[in-house]
């Protein structure tokens, strides 16, 4: 048994002091407890009842720039490296433990994975193939490399799944070795399988939803377990947003990036109404309307940049000011 102390944002927090430990949506619990139980902060609650939900893991939640940022000597940079985690963040990355799903693999992905203490990745996705996304990749193949062979014998070969546009810019990257993910397949560091529409890997749907006429080439995933539960993962670059796709609408969590700020950036910087930013990103107001226009029910914000200027804290006091909004942070975990 574990103490409950916080109910929050339709969510319940287990934590032990500061320390969020684990996560559930009050949707899955409420069948278990009435509306005059659930409104007490103080309720001992028995993990059994909460083994059937997908759990999603943000292992990196920054965005382009890790935070703290080399070199810089900025309060919020400073406050990062002395306070670390929820403070530092790392590149944009997370992981579905149902099926044991890394998405993206940034430049810091082998300190999220080890931050995280994940213990198995049998699959692997990618949004898109930005650095702040894929950069990482060289990762891959110290996973399950085993020293003790003189040539690379992997212990394990990693599931590559791609939808058609990502596997045709896959095709186009190459390393001293020729291409490189056919240097990866050919090792077997990964195998690699084409999406067209959908995949199912074991109770859990993926459904990849391209973002047209960005030049990033983005996808967007919805994961749908059998029970009908779905997150909508669009990390970045998703304008212009895809709402003539079905799939995006009736989410129970729309995992995103916030969206640029006006207000409150660093050095004071204020973005010129023809700045390219304003063409490429939605800005956070425009953000929750999307989050209203397809009805997400819980939005977690992901991929904060640096130049935002915004700490931990200066989120924390925004997440007070809407009910249905959370901001990540390095191994923030939840159960939908």
């Amino acid at each position: 048994m574990r103490l409950l102390n916080t109910i929050k944002f339709g969510f319940l927090y287990f934590k032990k002091g500061s320390e969020v430990l684990r996560t559930y949506s009050l949707d899955f619990v409420e069948k278990f407890f009435s509306e005059g139980q659930r409104a007490f902060k103080n309720i001992y609650i028995s993990n059994s009842f909460l083994n059937n939900n997908m759990k999603l893991t943000i292992l990196g939640s920054g965005g382009i720039i890790p935070i703290p940022k080399p070199l810089c000597q900025c309060k919020i940079c400073k406050e990062a490296r002395e306070k670390r985690v929820p403070y530092s963040r790392t590149g944009p990355s997370a992981f579905l433990h149902d099926i044991n799903l890394l998405i993206d693999t940034p430049p810091q992905i082998a300190d999220s994975i080890n931050n995280a203490n994940l213990k198995e990745i049998d699959n692997l996705i990618y949004t898109h193939l930005d650095g702040d996304h894929f950069d990482g990749h060289s990762t891959l193949i110290s996973l399950y490399f085993d020293g003790t062979k003189y040539c690379y014998k992997p212990k394990k070969t990693i599931n590559l799944f791609v939808p058609q546009r990502i596997n045709e810019k896959l095709k186009t990257i190459t390393s001293q070795y020729g291409n490189l993910f056919d240097f990866y397949t050919k090792d077997k560091v990964v195998k690699k399988k084409t999406i067209k529409n959908k995949i199912k890997i074991k109770d859990i749907t993926i459904i990849p939803i391209f973002v047209k006429e960005n030049p990033a080439t983005p996808y967007i995933y919805l994961f749908v377990d059998d029970k009908g539960k779905k997150i909508l993962y669009a990390p970045c670059d998703t304008k212009p947003f895809p709402f003539e796709s079905k799939y995006v609408y009736d989410v129970d969590l729309f995992a995103t990036q916030p969206g640029f700020f006006e207000t409150g950036l660093k050095d004071g910087f204020v973005y010129p109404q023809d700045d390219y930013t304003r063409v490429e990103l939605y800005s956070f107001n425009q953000t929750l309307e999307i989050a209203k226009r397809i009805r997400a029910k819980k939005i977690l914000f992901i991929h904060l940049e640096e130049y935002w200027n915004r700490s931990y804290d200066d989120y924390q006091k925004l997440e007070k000011k809407y009910p249905n909004v959370i901001f990540a942070y390095d191994g923030f975990s939840l159960e939908i």
